[in-house]
């Protein structure tokens, strides 16, 4: 069995999965952040134990704007894990200061449902406003050091995006 991998300050990285949450028109699911006003991500979450990838997706797709799974299409997933370190600023910080950053899963799915099926007022919600918006406008609203991974993973399904 090989050591995890280790992120800033020597501490390693937490596992996650992401959803790229894409409309019919191919624009995506963003919320901006209760705790950060200007800042907009996608759903993403850490991965409980015994937990597949794919499973925290969806679990977190639930949790985060109220979508049930019957609600979405899985099209795709990234091929392999794509890390962030966490600014300097945060470390020890977020995460009662355990990790530093994430490695994580991205699962580009298709929403089938109408746009009032989701529901961003959630029992522990992240959100206070959503939108659909086109990937290079949601790159320039990310915080800055997720920006490259938000990069690499619309290039991976960059073809299927608006």
């Amino acid at each position: 069995m090989t050591a995890p991998a280790m992120g800033p300050g020597g501490l390693p990285y937490r596992a996650c999965a992401g959803v790229v949450l894409m409309n019919g028109d191919g624009l995506v699911f963003a919320g901006q952040r209760i705790d950060t006003p200007g800042a907009w991500q996608m759903p993403q979450g850490g991965i409980d134990k015994g937990e597949t990838p794919r499973q925290a997706a969806l679990r977190e797709l639930t949790e985060e704007i109220g979508v049930d799974p019957a609600q979405v299409e899985v099209v795709a997933e990234t091929p392999g894990w794509v890390r962030y370190d966490l600014p300097p600023h945060l470390l020890g910080k977020v995460w009662k200061g355990r990790y530093g950053g994430q490695q994580q899963k991205w699962f580009l799915l298709r929403y089938l449902g109408e746009d009032s099926g989701i529901r961003i007022e959630t029992d522990h919600p992240e959100f206070d406003c959503w939108q659909w918006m086109r990937a290079d406008d949601l790159l320039e609203a990310i915080v800055p050091f997720k920006r490259e991974v938000y990069r690499e993973v619309f290039a991976v399904f960059g073809d299927r995006l608006a």
